[in-house]
């Protein structure tokens, strides 16, 4: 069952009016991760992919993420619009977040862009940062969309979205 979409306001965006299949956008939006009280990443050339149903994910090119804190793991995933995907664990001190981040190792055509960019996962990280605006994490355990003041939903990835 589709979900009624919230009709956003002057200077919103809805995720029912993303395309889907996805698409690949660059922003120069200011994109900053801090975990355990490190700026592990901060950027201003990220690139977003935007979906129907879901807020946008940001990659970060990796001359802007403190690397060293991420460790590859051997679990990956296939995504049918972006391709082959690994994931990393990530650990600043004391402080460790299993599969934190991925990875496209194997993009598509279209996301090939991507390629060496990394995704974080919200909910993992101590903020995530849109422009100074502190994300909230798309829900479930999956996605890793990044939900701000300028993006209304409802989200797909909480309990009864799975058909979305």
């Amino acid at each position: 069952m589709k979900p009624n979409p919230i009709v956003p306001q002057p200077g919103q965006e809805s995720v029912w009016d993303y395309p889907r299949p996805a698409r690949l956008e660059d922003t120069s939006k200011r994109i900053r991760i801090i975990f355990n009280g490190e700026i592990l990443a901060e950027t201003q050339r990220a690139k977003r992919v935007v979906e129907t149903s879901h807020p946008p994910v940001y990659y970060i090119p990796p001359e802007d993420i403190k690397l060293e804190y991420l460790r590859e793991t051997t679990a990956q995933t296939w995504c049918e619009w972006k391709g082959w995907c690994r994931y990393y664990d990530l650990s600043v001190g004391e402080k460790t977040a299993s599969h934190a981040a991925w990875r496209y190792v194997q993009p598509t055509p279209p996301f090939i862009a991507i390629q060496e960019y990394y995704g974080f996962y919200a909910q993992a990280m101590d903020a995530c940062l849109v422009d100074d605006e502190q994300v909230t994490p798309q829900p479930g355990d999956f996605y890793g969309g990044w939900i701000t003041s300028d993006i209304v939903g409802p989200f797909k990835g909480g309990p009864g979205t799975r058909g979305w």
